[in-house]
Parts: structure tokens; sequence; C-alpha cells
């Protein structure tokens, strides 16, 4: 299904005025996951719903409307909980603005030796 999910997503990325949209990591375990009843065109439909309601340019799980099918493990402690939503904020935050750390900390009402602290915590890259 990847390569028929990404065709998909790229064809309705550019009809929606969304060119370049791409999967989230969720977002592939949760296709890869997900038994298909509806086999091609089920996909076909979840894709085009999720690039027309993706906000950012990666789809996720929750834009596929598939994040209940993922199976998952949550996280057991509190610590972990806190680093995958960190983690997850800080990603997100970077992304929308292109790596660059003022514009991200800003955006989470962080300074900047904040957010450099919580990407090394955490093993995040400047991509």
């Amino acid at each position: 299904m990847g390569l028929v999910a990404r065709e998909f997503l790229r064809r309705y990325g550019v009809q929606h005025g969304k060119p370049g949209l791409s999967f989230a990591p969720d977002a592939v375990r949760a296709l890869h996951s997900h038994a298909w009843p509806g086999n091609i065109r089920e996909l076909q439909n979840r894709v085009q719903r999720a690039a027309i309601m993706a906000e950012a340019k990666r789809v996720t799980s929750i834009d596929l409307e598939l994040a209940a099918d993922v199976g998952e493990e949550r996280p057991r402690t509190l610590k972990e909980a806190r680093e995958s939503v960190e983690r997850a904020l800080v990603e997100d935050a970077l992304r929308r603005h292109g790596g660059k750390i003022t514009a991200a900390a800003l955006e989470l009402g962080i300074s900047r030796p904040t957010l450099y602290e919580l990407m090394e915590k955490l093993g995040i890259g400047r991509e």
C-alpha cells in the first residue's frame, strides 16, 4: 500500500493546493497495520480526506482517521508521556518553521536556550 498511498497523497496534495505533503511515521505505521476492508477505494478516500484536513506538511494517523488502529504501545510512565508530547511539539514547531530555532521557540513559548536543551535531551537534530 505504501507506493499507492504516496501517489494518492502526491496527487491530492497538488489538487488541493498542498504540494509536497508526506506521511508522518505514525501515519505510515497506521497505513501498514490497517486491514483495509474497503481495499484501494478506502485507501484513496482516506488519503484524499487527509490531504484536505492536514494542517502541516506531514499527514498524521489522525488526519487519516486511523489513530485507533495503530496499536502503538502507550507510554508507561509520566516521564515517557511527557517526553513523547514534548518531542511531537518540538518536531512539529521546527518543521513548520523550517528548522528556525527562534521562530519555533517563540511558538512554543520558551527561550532559545531552553529549546536547544530540549532538543538535546530528546535527541532531536536541527534538520
